[in-house]
């Protein structure tokens, strides 16, 4: 009726309009504190704030080796735990000022992401293997073949991955990032870096006196430093490339030639050259090793230095390093990139060849010469029988060898030949894939690339048939080139590239920063075997040569040792450096 007045009823307390968001309390007490949780991390935060908490979390979930390795050099709590209160301060402080320069928006959540999860697999690294993330290790990484790669994961690296990884990635998710002004943001993030970077400072003054002498005496902490040492590592990797690129190629190949030795020689030299892969020479029987590891190389009267090491602890470094004609100091603080043996020796116009059973190749070392992998183009019953995929056991190099010699130049080939065979070796942490069955002499040995699941016996009986099967593979090839004997004048010169850990020290594998890394790393084998052809043509006295196996020798002497072996005149050889030099033109007694 007109002026009568209706009155609202009001709705059950049950009902709700269809428009309303309402949350109902949970019933259940876990659940409502999980609905807490999600509700705090699920707040409007500043980017800062995030890349914060983020350091914060990463300091104490991704840094258990570095704490660890604090507590072990200090001893006493009383000293390290002010260390590790330290190098706490310093790692967030570090990482925080890195992470600054990507505090903008929520388009940057799979960036941080991915610096949570290259923690979390560094760390699962260090703790398995003992190594640390240096530049090298990750230059070396990144240039890891997949069947490398495939040996490295395991179940246990997915697990502790997303152990650190997991919590990170939900609250990443779940984080709203509050948007700024540009402006804003610029000057909020500069006073972030600057406050951390005062902060660190102050703390490094403070601790000083401390700090100093730990970090001059183990070099190693600054790269355990996660994620700060991977970040700056992997920026020193992808960084360097673009300064690489601008470098010049030095010729070196200038005024070769071929020597005396070649004028109306009989027959051509045939020279193998074997780049072993992660042999370290206390395993080798022929050095005084308690097993009898080198059978075959002993029964062939090779000679066996003791006392030689490497350039590097990995591929990368060693294999360009032990080619170059600069040495391991000049090499390493070369401005320029240089010609290298392989180029020198095609320059004197002899055949030359590199034959490589690393999908990883030769790391530029015969990028100008003939080459070829040994694992392509392979016969079917020669993949199955030797492969496992594209990853093969050495002796797929000796197959078709002679068809290989006959397709180089016939005119370099009547001078002589060089062939360079890149072993897969004894390369880890699957040890038991580096040997076939017949040579599997210790057992029972470590099935797994896991290697913390094996005992120290296994694992070792695994490297010690690798070893092994080296010796067959060498042994094989010296009887291949005594059967060219009636065309060339053959010889052979093996040499690994590095040394491997086997838990001594806690440290697997390789790769450590050669300053601070063990000897086992850089303590490497070297053998040669000449045949009574090659010691007539360059006079070499069997007796003067068996008097230095235990010379000091390096990588450093392999260029000049093998220009002068060859008799190859060139500028940049060095009699000095020559490991046979001193033995050329006495009198020649045979094996």
């Amino acid at each position: 009726m007109p002026g009568s007045r209706v009155q609202s009823t009001p709705l059950p307390q049950d009902r709700v309009s269809l428009g309303a968001s309402v949350r109902i309390p949970s019933t259940v007490p876990l659940l409502g504190l999980l609905e807490s949780i999600d509700d705090w991390f699920a707040r409007p935060r500043s980017p800062r704030t995030v890349v914060v908490w983020l350091t914060l979390y990463l300091a104490l979930a991704a840094n258990v080796p570095l704490w660890s390795e604090l507590a072990r050099i200090g001893g006493a709590p009383s000293v390290y735990l002010p260390t590790i209160a330290l190098m706490a301060l310093l790692t967030v402080c570090g990482t925080v000022a890195i992470l600054s320069f990507t505090a903008w928006t929520r388009w940057m959540k799979p960036l941080w992401f991915g610096v949570v999860v290259l923690a979390a697999v560094v760390q699962h690294y260090m703790l398995s293997y003992r190594v640390v993330m240096d530049p090298s290790m990750l230059a070396n990484a990144v240039q890891t073949d997949p069947n490398e790669v495939r040996d490295l994961m395991s179940w246990r690296m997915a697990f502790n991955v997303l152990l650190v990884s997991a919590l990170p990635a939900w609250a990443l998710w779940r984080v709203r990032i509050r948007p700024q002004r540009l402006g804003s943001q610029a000057w909020r993030n500069g006073v972030l870096l600057l406050s951390v970077a005062a902060i660190a400072a102050g703390g490094a003054l403070a601790m000083n006196r401390q700090l100093a002498p730990l970090m001059r005496n183990n070099v190693h902490l600054r790269y355990m430093m996660n994620p700060m040492a991977s970040l700056y590592s992997a920026a020193t990797v992808a960084i360097r490339p673009m300064f690489k690129q601008s470098r010049k190629l030095m010729l070196v190949a200038g005024g070769t030639a071929l020597g005396a030795s070649y004028a109306g020689q009989a027959r051509p030299p045939l020279f193998v050259l074997v780049v072993g892969e992660t042999a370290r020479a206390d395993h080798f029987g022929l050095n005084g090793y308690a097993r009898n590891t080198t059978p075959e190389l002993a029964a062939r009267h090779v000679l066996s230095y003791r006392d030689v090491r490497s350039c590097g602890t990995n591929t990368l470094a060693s294999v360009p390093c032990m080619f170059s004609p600069l040495g391991k100091q000049e090499f390493e603080g070369r401005k320029n990139e240089y010609e290298n043996l392989m180029d020198v020796l095609q320059a004197s116009g002899l055949a030359v060849f590199w034959l490589d059973n690393q999908a990883g190749g030769c790391k530029g070392v015969c990028d100008r010469v003939p080459h070829a992998s040994a694992f392509q183009d392979l016969d079917p019953s020669v993949q199955a029988a030797l492969c496992d995929g594209d990853e093969c056991l050495d002796d797929v190099m000796l197959r078709g060898l002679d068809e290989r010699l006959a397709a180089l130049p016939a005119e370099r080939r009547s001078k002589g030949v060089v062939l360079v065979m890149h072993q897969m070796g004894s390369h880890g942490p699957s040890y038991f894939k580096r040997s076939s069955p017949d040579v599997k002499r210790f057992l029972p040995e470590c099935k797994t690339n896991a290697l913390s699941e094996c005992s120290h016996t296994e694992l070792v009986n695994g490297y010690d048939n690798s070893i092994a099967y080296t010796d067959r593979f060498l042994g094989k090839t010296i009887d291949w080139l005594k059967g060219q004997s009636r065309q060339f004048d053959p010889a052979l010169l093996y040499l690994s590239d590095h040394g491997e850990s086997l838990g001594e020290y806690g440290l697997f594998l390789h790769g450590v920063p050669y300053g601070f890394a063990p000897e086992v790393q850089k303590h490497v084998p070297m053998v040669t075997w000449l045949s009574d052809g090659m010691k007539a043509r360059r006079k070499l006295a069997s007796t003067c040569m068996e008097s230095g196996v235990d010379a000091p020798l390096s990588h450093d002497n392999l260029y000049h040792t093998v220009l002068g072996l060859m008799d190859v005149s060139t500028p940049t050889y060095k009699p000095a450096l020559d490991a046979l030099a001193s033995c050329r033109g006495g009198n020649v007694a045979s094996n």
